[in-house]
């Protein structure tokens, strides 16, 4: 019976860096839709926001499965609970890709994001498609040490973020109130597909050690 247990807790984090290779797929795409102005790619990226809600539905739905029959106690309830919080953080991170292909798409044929500040916002892109990458392979292999790196690794993208702002502020910025305002909001988006990816790798280290990733790094 705990055996069985275990192998449905497995399957849920299978599933989980299953859905984190969706969502990282969706930031790529979006981001190509962004930079490149193209409509139909940023469709594809709204259009398939459906297949990861249901995916999160159905972890969701086995780990309520899995505290009902089970009753997990310890770290198994840990486990699972940590589950749960992951998959909303995934999601999450999903929706906020579907929010930068929507500037996509309502900026076509136009492009929202002007020349002279793409290199930002590629590299915010890079670094948050990066980290979705990375947390995927965490909860793979539940591996502590590659989750803390991962939890210290956002220092580049609030850096990003401050320079996003230091544009919009410029004395030097021309190019309206429109685009800054997508500026801001893509910058948010980045970040925050970011943060969430730290926090589903702080998961990872409370499931595997039950302390809080500051405890562990210290």
């Amino acid at each position: 019976m705990r055996e069985a247990f275990h192998e449905q807790l497995d399957a849920m984090f299978h599933d989980l860096a299953a859905i984190c290779g969706s969502v990282e797929t969706a930031v790529r795409l979006a981001t190509e839709a962004l930079l490149g102005g193209d409509a139909e790619t940023a469709e594809r990226v709204i259009s398939a926001d459906v297949d990861i809600d249901r995916a999160t539905e159905r972890v969701e739905d086995s780990a309520f499965l899995l505290l009902s029959l089970q009753q997990p106690v310890a770290s198994d309830l840990r486990t699972v609970v940590a589950a749960l919080r992951m998959v909303s953080e995934l999601e999450r991170m999903g929706d906020l890709s579907v929010h930068v292909a929507k500037i996509a798409r309502l900026r076509v044929p136009n492009l929202a994001v002007p020349d002279d500040v793409s290199p930002i916002i590629e590299r915010m892109a890079a670094v948050a498609e990066d980290m979705v990458c990375r947390v995927s392979k965490i909860i793979t292999d539940r591996n502590v040490d590659d989750a803390l790196a991962l939890v210290h690794a956002d220092d580049e993208m609030d850096q990003l973020r401050r320079t996003s702002f230091a544009e919009l502020l410029s004395a030097d910025w021309t190019h309206g109130v429109e685009a800054a305002v997508d500026i801001a909001l893509l910058g948010r988006y980045y970040e925050r597909i970011a943060d969430h990816a730290v926090s589903v790798a702080n998961r990872v280290v409370f499931v595997v050690t039950g302390e809080n990733p500051a405890s562990v790094g210290a």
